[in-house]
């Protein structure tokens, strides 16, 4: 008489698991800002393929982007990206546990290292924009 192959049990669970508490939801919009962001790095990589091309081809795109539907997509690009960024410079202090001999650097002292890095490059791109 043949063994019968034990096998675990896997609760069935709904697709839908992630609406059920506030941070599951967060938890999937953030990882939904990925798409995001990943979109955002193929634009800026046409935008330079574009420049490539010359200054016909690299103009036209940037008129094609003076669209109101590509300005609002824009925006909403910034959201999602804004949001991903936030929500993972708050993240970092909870993985990346920092000690000074034997005493835990603050959280909010780790976060702020990441915020303060992203104003200053922020304002360097913006002076570089700028022709400051």
């Amino acid at each position: 008489m043949g063994k019968k192959e034990m096998s675990a049990y896997h609760k069935p669970v709904p697709n839908t698991w992630w609406l059920k508490r506030t941070p599951y939801v967060l938890f999937m919009i953030r990882e939904l800002t990925s798409i995001f962001v990943a979109g955002y790095c193929v634009f800026l990589l046409t935008l330079v393929y574009k420049l490539t091309q010359g200054a016909d081809a690299y103009g036209n795109f940037i008129d094609a982007l003076k669209s109101p539907s590509s300005i609002a997509l824009h925006f909403i690009t910034l959201a999602f990206v804004l949001y991903h960024t936030i929500t993972w410079f708050n993240l970092t202090p909870k993985i990346l546990v920092l000690y000074k001999g034997e005493e835990q650097i603050p959280k909010a002292l780790v976060a702020g290292v990441f915020y303060t890095g992203w104003v200053v490059v922020s304002i360097v791109v913006a002076l570089f924009v700028l022709g400051m």
